[in-house]
């Protein structure tokens, strides 16, 4: 059994941002992350070509800038990089391998109990923590829905989590469901490299330029009202691609920064998916209605063949799992019941940091703000317990 002062579930970016913020104010903790290394997702679950698709100063992580020479928009190997540079420079050793499988407040020692499983060693360890942060991130596990008749496609199957690049599919013709980033961005990759692709666009979505959602974002931090920025940046996008819904690619009706804070959806930062789209390279299909062995049927009536099917259609939370007693901070889908900004603290000292959906400027916002939190709780305490 160990005490500890604070318990950080997670060591993606979010995780790791706390640690340096608690670094910074003197206080103990310490990090668990499941798998066996700080920000798998990065690692591990995002496709060769990735890269950030905001400027990199609304990319950074508190107290620790990149380099100067870091391009504006990094890729992942440089985020990695600057990931391993963060870790070292505050000096943050995760217990890697180590699982939390169940987590308790128990009213009478006024700590959360946590038990954690090391897969390593196949030891249990139990944890009794006065504060307990959340920074599993929202992306914990990827989302495949439920299609009649998917269990029997021949085809292989993929999340986008688990999609790496064009090679794989030479040759073969390629279904990709889903149009947020994951979806437009996968598209293109096989697309641009002679495969056969389609994509599902099922909602509307706003299509962007990197330009547009920087000098968007500039204007939203000079404080300029949303729906103002909203107008500017839809006019200026409109110009630049046209009308798309001709395409099959619709507007939603409330512009993208307003669109971002009131629901968390990002519009897609176009990487060349719209000229392939509108030079017919891409198909756009319609929602799929049900799969009979390789043949897909859409609800539009068409009928179509693919040879694989890669699900960008996004990710969900997993902390409901093992977080009990932790009803007051979170909701049915394990992300917070209240709005940004007040969606970060719990009761009995519980916080979560990296699901209010804003991104890694978000994450460094939370982590500096439940740094803070628990340093004024621990002066007012007089001692660590």
């Amino acid at each position: 059994m160990e005490k500890v002062l604070v318990l950080i579930v997670g060591a993606g970016p979010s995780g790791l941002a706390v640690a340096a913020c608690l670094s910074q104010l003197s206080i103990p903790y310490c990090i668990v992350e499941r798998e066996d290394c700080s920000a798998s997702l990065w690692r591990k679950r995002t496709y060769d070509r990735l890269k950030l698709h905001l400027a990199k100063e609304f990319c950074e992580l508190p107290h620790m800038s990149y380099p100067s020479d870091t391009p504006t928009y990094i890729n992942k190997e440089q985020f990695v990089r600057y990931v391993d540079a963060y870790v070292d420079h505050f000096n943050i050793f995760p217990k890697y391998s180590t699982s939390v499988e169940s987590c308790k407040y128990d009213e009478v020692s006024n700590c959360w109990d946590v038990m954690a499983h090391d897969k390593v060693t196949g030891l249990v360890i139990e944890y009794t923590a006065r504060f307990l942060v959340v920074a599993t991130g929202e992306n914990s596990e990827g989302i495949i829905p439920e299609i009649p008749g998917l269990h029997d496609f021949p085809g292989e199957v993929i999340h986008s989590s688990g999609y790496k690049s064009w090679n794989n599919y030479a040759g073969k013709e390629v279904l990709v469901i889903g149009c947020g980033n994951s979806g437009m961005e996968i598209a293109y990759d096989l697309a641009s490299h002679g495969v056969e692709t389609s994509v599902v666009i099922r909602s509307p979505v706003h299509v962007m330029t990197k330009g547009l959602i920087n000098l968007g974002m500039k204007l939203v931090n000079w404080r300029l009202p949303v729906k103002f920025v909203d107008f500017i940046i839809v006019t200026l996008a409109n110009i630049r691609y046209g009308d798309l819904s001709k395409y099959g690619i619709i507007r939603p009706n409330m512009g993208p920064f307003l669109l971002k804070a009131k629901t968390g959806r990002s519009a897609v930062i176009d990487v060349g998916t719209v000229d392939l789209i509108k030079k017919g390279v891409i198909k756009v299909l319609s929602s799929v209605s049900c799969i009979r062995e390789d043949s897909i049927e859409f609800e539009d009536g068409k009928n179509c063949c693919f040879d694989s099917i890669v699900f960008a259609t996004g990710y969900k939370s997993t902390a409901n799992r093992w977080l009990k007693n932790g009803e007051g901070l979170l909701n049915e889908s394990g992300m917070p019941k209240r709005e940004f900004p007040n969606h970060w603290k719990g009761e009995n000292g519980l916080y979560c940091v990296g699901l209010a959906m804003k991104g890694l400027s978000g994450i460094s916002c939370d982590a500096k703000t439940v740094a803070a939190d628990i340093k004024s709780i621990v002066d007012s305490m007089g001692s660590f317990y």
